[in-house]
């Protein structure tokens, strides 16, 4: 591996868990940022599609308001690889998300465990996604001691 490349994949690394950072924050406008204008988000959840978004303004819209019903947000990111080919780039990153909100006066949370497939573009010298595909594989739901 070379610098570039190596300089190339820290980059890619640091844009996909600021993603998640933006997330848990509740930052979603500075979040959908990190995406083309054009972008495209697609979940699938037990290989079923959910939902496809296009668009930042799209994707602003149902990520807020998805993220209103839960008081904890975090994300834990793990395993990235990465091909880069010039200014383009492909990855497969895995998440755990753990949300925690009230369910009929309860609280509970939701863990999942996600694999992101990410195509990114490089535009004007700085690393964007321009489609992630977020297979939702497998979700369990505890109500949280207290």
């Amino acid at each position: 591996m070379n610098i570039t490349t190596f300089a190339d994949s820290t980059s890619l690394k640091e844009l996909v868990n600021t993603v998640s950072i933006l997330a848990d924050k509740r930052d979603i406008h500075s979040q959908v940022q990190l995406f083309t204008e054009d972008g495209i988000s697609e979940t699938f959840a037990g290989g079923m599609p959910i939902l496809k978004l296009k668009g930042r303004k799209e994707m602003e819209e149902a990520f807020s308001d998805f993220l209103k019903n839960f008081e904890t947000i975090y994300h834990l990111n793990g395993q990235q690889t990465v091909t880069i080919n010039g200014d383009s780039a492909t990855g497969t990153s895995y998440c755990q998300i753990t949300l925690i909100g009230n369910e009929n006066g309860k609280k509970m949370k939701t863990t999942i465990g996600a694999i992101y497939e990410d195509d990114f573009i490089r535009e004007n010298n700085r690393w964007l996604i321009a489609k992630r595909t977020g297979h939702f594989n497998w979700q369990e739901k505890c109500e949280v001691s207290k």
